[in-house]
């Protein structure tokens, strides 16, 4: 448990462990972080958004998130930061804090890896359907130097970045202790 306190990145899309993610960054608060981690060569929690949770006391961030770090980054044509980022585990949040210029800070604990034995046959139609997604937009696939579609576990993680379900969907599938919850509804849904 890490009593390490990190900066927290709330934001709608999503981030699994070893997934990739280009942001571009405007506001102060994000600038400052992102000069901070990479000063320190620390990282970041990137958060889900709580559309229902209350801004005043923090609650409209999701407990689990994804500990990432910059791996990349460049002055963009408008002028804006552009970085890219890295998930590299899973985490739970907790005592969230609001510093001055508003950049949300907390303590987090690792949390333990999904277990994933999941047969060829079971995953195959996953890798299939992501395959055809990288190869159609390549703004995807041209974040990941290696894609890993023979690993069950990477696939459903892709999937959970790129379903178009809410945050509280996804937190419930991370909350699980194995992947079976997600791969029965993708296995609904790609029937």
């Amino acid at each position: 448990m890490s009593s390490t306190t990190v900066p927290l990145f709330p934001l709608s899309a999503h981030l699994m462990p070893q997934g990739r993610m280009s942001l571009r960054i405007f506001e102060p608060r994000y600038t400052r972080m992102v000069k901070q981690v990479c000063a320190n060569d620390t990282g970041f929690i990137l958060c889900m958004l709580n559309a229902e949770g209350d801004k005043n006391t923090n609650e409209h961030i999701f407990p689990i998130g994804t500990f990432a770090k910059v791996i990349d980054f460049e002055l963009l044509e408008d002028g804006l930061l552009g970085i890219k980022v890295a998930g590299l585990y899973n985490v739970e949040v907790r005592n969230i804090e609001t510093e001055s210029d508003g950049l949300r800070v907390g303590q987090y604990s690792e949390q333990e890896v999904w277990e994933c034995n999941v047969s060829t046959q079971q995953i195959s139609p996953m890798v299939k359907r992501l395959k055809e997604v990288f190869e159609r937009y390549t703004e995807i696939s041209s974040l990941y130097d290696n894609a890993q579609f023979e690993d069950p576990q990477w696939v459903l993680f892709r999937w959970l970045e790129l379903l178009p379900i809410d945050a509280k969907q996804k937190q419930y599938f991370l909350a699980q202790k194995n992947c079976k919850p997600l791969l029965n509804y993708l296995s609904a849904l790609m029937q």
